[in-house]
């Protein structure tokens, strides 16, 4: 069985785990700290914030931001629950949208619709690494900001709508050439155990906030809001005579370990020049693979402005039911090769439903969902394996259609 998505350990990785498991220090520490400095220098920013999950770096933003009952926020039905979750844990409304046709990203022209005096906060998501329309995301902020009502301190300072992107799937991608993590206010990357870029666990905030803001000050906070609001972390109680601390809010539990980080270094240092590289080479053979078949719709790769991190591959067939889709999938893996779909749209997930979400309402949506098919995309992945996997694909379609 060809898998979907496995993560890349080789030597090289496990040396480095091991080198921080026998340095007698695993949880955050010097590992992390130099993780973070270098995805800094990597995005073209000041300051990022590594954490145990791209989840906690949302939740933890929109708690920073002062999101709360009667809050609205605004995102795309077409995600993973993750996105809506962390607006429902702080008492906030998810306000859904409909995304755009050819890349499944959230449509700035929707977005409009529902902005009202009660949004506080639009997460565009960069679906399979490619990135939104930030310029026109972040003008609409601009735009309303004579409609927004602050009700806290940091809602005073921006006083406007906040932009975070929820950058998961792309770390690496560029918009007007610039990095993801530095295309707006705040972006939230992704470095669970599929993602391009892995910790086995984590995620990082990548802070880009605008004057009156000092992103220094706010990472120094943040690193206090992630550490159960202890004014100190471990590494600098270790100094002499400096065990005594002080709890200066009711703070989370998400930090990175130096595990993680020590994974993520390796991954970040061969990350352009080799994993990158790979993935394109994948990608762009199953592009050249169903670009002369017109049963299918390719994803978009590269545009004039914007350039994949070639996280996934989300392949349509042209024409067909969900159904349909779903007899291919199983056709596919009857042929020994993983496939998945990205994602089941939240609105039509059950804990969603039971709020009244419809995914009916966003036509769009439902529509890229019920032919995509994402095919494997990882750094092992063989010329072989993936003439098997374009072969079991167009078989598949070729037997249910």
């Amino acid at each position: 069985m060809i898998p979907f998505s496995p993560p890349r350990v080789d030597d090289k990785i496990c040396d480095e785990v091991v080198a921080v498991l026998k340095s007698g220090w695993i949880t955050t520490g010097h590992k992390t700290k130099l993780f973070e400095k270098k995805i800094s220098e990597y995005c073209g920013i000041q300051n990022t914030l590594c954490l145990n999950s791209a989840t906690a770096g949302l939740e933890i933003m929109l708690r920073w931001f002062g999101v709360g009952p009667g809050d609205e926020v605004i995102l795309p039905a077409y995600t993973y629950s993750a996105t809506a979750n962390v607006i429902v844990h702080c008492g906030a409304t998810p306000v859904f949208v409909d995304v755009c046709a050819n890349d499944f990203n959230i449509n700035h022209l929707e977005i409009e619709k529902v902005i009202s005096s009660k949004t506080k906060v639009i997460m565009p998501v960069d679906f399979a690494g490619f990135p939104c329309d930030y310029v026109e995301i972040n003008s609409l902020a601009k735009k309303y900001s004579s409609i927004f009502i602050a009700n806290c301190e940091n809602q005073k300072m921006l006083g406007r709508i906040l932009i975070l992107s929820d950058s998961a799937h792309s770390f690496g991608a560029s918009y007007n050439q610039s990095k993801a993590g530095s295309l707006t206010d705040v972006s939230v990357f992704s470095f669970h155990a599929v993602k391009n870029l892995t910790t086995a666990e984590g995620g990082a905030v990548a802070l880009n906030l605008p004057l009156p803001f000092n992103n220094a000050d706010i990472y120094s906070k943040l690193c206090i809001s992630t550490l159960h609001g202890q004014n100190k972390d471990a590494l600098a109680k270790t100094q002499k005579g400096n065990w005594k601390y002080d709890i200066v809010e009711a703070g989370y539990k998400c930090n990175m370990t130096d595990i993680s980080a020590a994974i993520g270094l390796v991954e970040l240092e061969r990350y352009d020049n080799d994993t990158l590289i790979k993935r394109k080479s994948i990608i762009y053979n199953y592009q050249k693979a169903f670009e002369m078949d017109d049963r299918f719709e390719l994803p978009l790769i590269e545009t004039k402005n914007k350039t994949s991190c070639y996280h996934l591959y989300p392949l349509r067939i042209k024409g067909i039911t969900e159904q349909q889709r779903d007899l291919i999938i199983q056709e596919i893996f009857n042929a020994d090769v993983s496939v998945n779909v990205h994602f089941i749209p939240v609105p039509a997930t059950s804990f969603y439903k039971s709020l009244g979400y419809d995914l009916l309402n966003y036509p769009v949506t439902y529509n890229n969902f019920s032919r995509e098919i994402s095919l494997p995309v990882f750094y092992d992945l063989t010329i072989e394996q993936q003439n098997t996997v374009i072969n079991a694909v167009k078989n598949s379609v070729n037997t249910i259609l």
